[in-house]
Formats: structure tokens, C-alpha cells, sequence
């Protein structure tokens, strides 16, 4: 029988976890010990929290209609196949538009960042195409992306939105350091309505309270309803233009 060496560096270190084995009061000591070099490493950066985030003036938070349709972003499991953070790799850049930034993402609960691609990234999808590109998109993607593998969405343009429950979710948001006032919980129900009315009477407060650049148009095609189709698009078209700070960084390199 050939008797295979053993190596020396090995029979220490098995040795030494042996030996700390039998001790279990050490055993548990050095577990704590090793374990808090991970948690340090990730608490530790909050500190400089105030240092890490930009400052964006220009910076807004999502509507009622557009959180919602962020909800159903979240529901329906999209983040699993698309990403919300481009990198500053030269490629990204190129493909996406400008690297993400920290502020773009202070008023995201959780975050989606993510990291798996099935689909491109959507960091910067808002403006990029249509209403009715992402209504035919989500309806069937194979309608415009022939061999997409993506999972076809059209039950969402016959499901109302439900509202009666926005403004808990705002005031859910707010607890967590989104600043949504008192008029904004109070109003979300019809603020999100009157998103999808651009002549209602609602659509002056809500621009007021949110914005002239808020986007206010029936965005699943169909005036008078109010669905999950509009959310999720509203949702979709607001992508990577709460603020136009990356943009204006991108800019600064360039020059």
C-alpha cells in the first residue's frame, strides 16, 4: 500500500481547530470574533454614509402611481432577470448611458440593483421608448423582440389598480426617510388617478406637489381606467429620471 505524504501546513491548522474543539467556551469566542470582521465590513461604510451619497437639489420621489407600479415591479419578480445598476465599466456606459449613482437610489425600498441579467439592465429605460412600445412589450413580448424570453404580462391591462391602501404604503415610506408630506398620504389615491387625467381636476395638485415634470398621460393607451398596466409603466418611464445629476456628472467628464 503506497502511503500518501501529508502535508505539514495542513496537519497544523486541523490541529489547532482540534484542539479548539474541545474547548467550547474559546470555540465560541473565536466564532463571534471571525464573524464580526464580516459585519464590520459592512457596517463600517455607514458611517460615511453623509460622504458616500450625492447631493441631488433636483432630486424627487416616485408618485403614488409610480410607486405602485415599482410594488408590482417587485411583485412579479422583473428584478430577478433585470438589474438597476450600471457600472462604470466602458461597455455599460456605452450600452446603458451614465454609471449609477448612490443618490439615484436613496429613496428605493429595498433597492433593486441586482446583478442577474437575463434582460438588459433598466437603470435607464425611462424615456427610451413609448408608452405603447412597453404596453405591447409587456402585453407579448414576442410582439417586439422576437426570440425574447421574457413572460408575457397582459392580465395587467385588465386588473384595476387598487388605491385605498397607497397612502399606507407612503406613510410606510416615510417612516424609512422618504420625505412624502401629509398632502402627499392624504392624496394618493387621487393623485394617482388624476396622473393617468391629465385634464382632470386633480392633475394641477398633483403636479404641485410633485413636480412640473411629472409625467401625466394615460400610459396603458386607455383614458377613463385606471391598471396595473399604467403603474408598471409609469414606473418603468420614471426609471433613471428622478434626477439628472449622472448626467450632468457624465457631462463634466467629458469636458
Amino acid at each position: 500500500m503506497v502511503r500518501r505524504p501529508r502535508c505539514r501546513g495542513n496537519s497544523i491548522v486541523f490541529g489547532f481547530h482540534y484542539r479548539l474543539e474541545r474547548k467550547s467556551i474559546w470555540f465560541v469566542v473565536a466564532i463571534v470574533f471571525v464573524a464580526s470582521i464580516g459585519g464590520l465590513v459592512e457596517i463600517a461604510p455607514l458611517f460615511t454614509i453623509d460622504q458616500t451619497v450625492e447631493k441631488a437639489p433636483d432630486m424627487r420621489v416616485y408618485t403614488p402611481l409610480e410607486l405602485a407600479g415599482r410594488d408590482i415591479y417587485t411583485r412579479e419578480g422583473c428584478y430577478a432577470c433585470h438589474s438597476q445598476m450600471i457600472r462604470t465599466l466602458r461597455d455599460e456606459v456605452e450600452r446603458y448611458g451614465p454609471y449609477s449613482l448612490a443618490v439615484e437610489s436613496q429613496y428605493d425600498h429595498p433597492m433593486l440593483w441586482g446583478s442577474k441579467r437575463t434582460g438588459p439592465d433598466l437603470a435607464r429605460i425611462g424615456g427610451k421608448y413609448s408608452d405603447e412600445w412597453h404596453v405591447a412589450h409587456l402585453d407579448n413580448p414576442r410582439h417586439v423582440v422576437a426570440k425574447s424570453i421574457m413572460p408575457a404580462y397582459g392580465w395587467l391591462k385588465r386588473t384595476p389598480l387598487r388605491t385605498e391602501d397607497l397612502g399606507r404604503r407612503l406613510r410606510a415610506q416615510r417612516k424609512v426617510g422618504v420625505p412624502y408630506t401629509d398632502a402627499m398620504i392624504a392624496q394618493a389615491a387621487a393623485d394617482a388617478l388624476a396622473q393617468t387625467e391629465p385634464d382632470s381636476p386633480g392633475a394641477e395638485g398633483l403636479l404641485q406637489r410633485y413636480g412640473e415634470a411629472t409625467q401625466v398621460r394615460a400610459f396603458d393607451g386607455i383614458p377613463g381606467t385606471l391598471t396595473e398596466m399604467d403603474a408598471l409603466v409609469a414606473y418603468l418611464q420614471i426609471l433613471g429620471r428622478l434626477t439628472d445629476l449622472a448626467h450632468q456628472v457624465e457631462a463634466g467628464t467629458r469636458q
